[in-house]
């Protein structure tokens, strides 16, 4: 039930609340929720994300699942708690992926998917503009012509919003497609292309050149007041054309137009600065910089003085980002997570209610001000946690009221979690490896349990909701999330050479969590799986592979199998040596390939894929599950027609998660 919060001083008391049923466990009475029933609970996609409140802070926008795959744009009014919807995707291959407020009539959203273009899959972004008041949409991204060379793939982005006092407007950084003339045409025409910045005025539907384009253009960055004050210009290899993940920035000073160096980022080693924001109040920006081998968050004066200020670092873990809470707001804060992320304000008014809030709200919630009225009275307030998929609340600071109005997953509300503990391993070499472990009920003794690498690499796993975890849970396993070294997050050292070019460090931790929880007589060796989703089915499946008779079943979803395959899928791309640099080379692409150790597989091997992943090509995963199929080991592959590397859809993620309980339940119980 969502509950109203009283407010006394901004503080508040966790009585007014109430307090959460006492949960049933398996320790209680309560056995493994059947496999049908956790499917379907943890399947379903969420019912609300992506909120955002308008100007005055009486209307919620928020993009709700609707059927398998279908993406519904709605608008609460927070007056008269009644709603509508606006628009909607199908998801195939279009899905919305998020909409903000401009003024009070319009709104803009960007949408996203993947489609077949001759023989590879690519990508594409799209911009819209809507007006909620009377039916009007307009396309914010630049028109395709017959002219165009190549792809239009990405429209760009908003880079700041103009207030409605000026009129209303959009100041966007978008993509022009080169073009090629026809000869005896009077049209002008675009020789390059490349990304440039447009002002799009609301109310004349008309869009004015602010910075015209170029293709060398990676990224623009304003003040928050429609000023530009930074632009990225990619350095390619002369000889290839390809990008070198080099970024070299430059910065205009206050009422200027010349540029000025300002420094440059390897996306690669990760050192140099990395932009962020500009604060236009102290005309400086907030960047990243390696200090000691991790982020660390500085800031940079643009009056040409280069005058440079730590700003914060932590000896464990990188710094993150910043923390605004909209666009044309300044800096309150900044990120950074090590057991659990957290937030650090500068601004004590921000501090001190977030501090009231995580007291207040059960569970110790992670909490993130997510939006504001545009006189700053009323915000919109994210409260989640490990048990709780999310809650957005909205805070009247002048009543000093606070009420519930949108559950991100409406199916489980009443239900009960599992938590997460955030927990440490020590590997085979002495080296110190984090790990989240996850189960239902009492301290666990020779439970059945599964093993859960992430994604990436360059990811981490983080203390909160995971649905995957959640239902794994619920089927009563004990779930470990090792975060290998190169897991991002860590620093340098941590990271490594990444865990494709050391995947064997990065299997060694993934090994040693599973020996992690034999040797605690938390888990029953003889009755572990390994389950895992891109990267992380790369290392379910090259851990099966390594170790025959460690894992007694193993699910990979969307995953690599061939690191050879991997780097000739980067042809043809900007980032395509980027991305060989990054695999590796030479004998360990046979080495650290699944594909080519199907042979040593024993465990049954269940294969998920979308035949639309551009992360990772369905390919992988046809060839697996032939070469298995040939090597006489168990294995069932689910192709999902149109669906990409996420399986955005309903119905394919109760029905991959049905099939994930099926092998388990043969293999290890419950």
């Amino acid at each position: 039930m969502l509950k109203n919060v009283a407010l006394l001083g901004f503080l508040l008391s966790s009585a007014a609340l109430g307090q959460a049923a006492p949960a049933l466990t398996p320790g209680s009475g309560a056995g493994p929720m059947p496999i049908v029933d956790a499917a379907r609970l943890f399947g379903n996609r969420p019912t609300a994300v992506a909120a955002d409140l308008s100007p005055d802070g009486d209307k919620l926008l928020y993009l709700s699942a609707s059927g398998a795959g279908t993406t519904v744009l709605k608008v609460l009014d927070l007056k008269t708690n009644s709603e509508r919807i606006i628009t909607q995707t199908s998801g195939k291959p279009e899905a919305l992926r998020w909409c903000e407020f401009a003024t009070e009539a319009w709104i803009f959203c960007s949408f996203s998917g993947n489609a077949h273009v001759e023989s590879v899959i690519a990508a594409f972004q799209r911009m819209i503009a809507i007006n909620i008041v009377k039916p009007q949409l307009k396309s914010l991204g630049v028109g395709q012509t017959y002219y165009d060379i190549g792809i239009h793939q990405n429209d760009g982005e908003v880079l700041d919003l103009l207030p409605e006092d000026q009129g209303g407007a959009l100041l966007m950084a978008r993509n022009h497609t080169a073009q090629a003339a026809e000869l005896g045409s009077r049209l002008t025409v675009e020789s390059a292309g490349g990304l440039g910045v447009d002002r799009f005025d609301l109310t004349t539907m008309r869009s004015s050149v602010v910075e015209s384009p170029r293709p060398d253009t990676s990224m623009f960055m304003t003040d928050g007041r429609g000023v530009v004050r930074i632009i990225g210009i990619d350095v390619t290899s002369r000889l290839s054309g390809l990008l070198t993940g080099v970024t070299r920035y430059r910065f205009r000073k206050v009422g200027q137009k010349d540029w000025q160096p300002l420094g440059e980022y390897n996306s690669q080693s990760g050192e140099g600065i990395y932009p962020l924001a500009v604060d236009q109040a102290s005309d400086a920006l907030y960047f990243l910089r390696k200090t000691d081998g991790r982020d660390a968050l500085y800031t940079m004066k643009l009056d040409g003085s280069a005058t440079t200020a730590l700003v914060a670092r932590n000896d464990k873990v990188d710094i993150d980002g910043i923390v605004r809470i909209s666009r044309s707001q300044p800096v309150i804060g900044y990120r950074f997570t090590d057991d659990r992320p957290r937030i650090e304000y500068f601004d004590p008014r921000y501090k001190a209610l977030a501090i009231s809030l995580g007291k207040a709200l059960s569970g110790g919630p992670l909490i993130d001000f997510a939006g504001a009225s545009r006189d700053g009275t009323k915000l919109l307030v994210h409260a989640s946690s490990d048990t709780d998929a999310g809650i957005y609340y909205l805070l009247d600071r002048a009543t000093r009221q606070m009420h519930a109005v949108l559950l991100n997953r409406l199916d489980l509300e009443g239900k009960t979690l599992a938590p997460v503990r955030a927990i440490s391993f020590t590997a085979a070499d002495g080296a110190t490896i984090p790990a989240y472990l996850t189960y239902l009920g009492a301290s666990p003794r020779n439970r059945p349990a599964v093993v859960l690498p992430h994604g990436g690499p360059s990811a981490r796993d983080e203390w909160g909701f995971d649905w995957l975890t959640q239902y794994l849970a619920a089927r009563g396993y004990v779930v470990i999330q090792p975060n290998y070294r190169g897991s991002s997050g860590y620093g340098d050292q941590f990271l490594g050479d990444n865990a494709f070019r050391d995947w064997r460090t990065a299997m060694g931790d993934i090994r040693d969590s599973a020996k992690y929880l034999g040797a605690q007589g938390i888990a029953n060796p003889n009755r572990v799986a390994i389950v895992g989703w891109s990267y992380g089915g790369y290392a379910a499946l090259q851990s099966a592979a390594l170790e025959p008779s460690r894992y007694k079943a193993v699910v990979a979803i969307a995953p690599v199998t061939d690191l050879s395959a991997l780097r000739r899928d980067a042809e043809g791309f900007t980032s395509e040596a980027l991305t060989k640099e990054f695999i590796g080379k030479g004998s360990n692409l046979v080495d650290g390939s699944p594909l080519q150790h199907a042979a040593s597989i024993k465990a049954p091997v269940l294969l998920v894929h979308g035949d639309l992943d551009g992360n990772v090509r369905v390919a992988h995963s046809q060839r697996m599950a032939a070469a298995l199929s040939t090597a006489g080991t168990p294995v069932e592959f689910v192709e999902y027609k149109d669906l990409e590397h996420q399986l955005d859809d309903s119905g394919a993620r109760v029905e991959v998660l049905t099939k994930i309980g099926e092998p388990l339940e043969r293999t290890i119980g419950h």
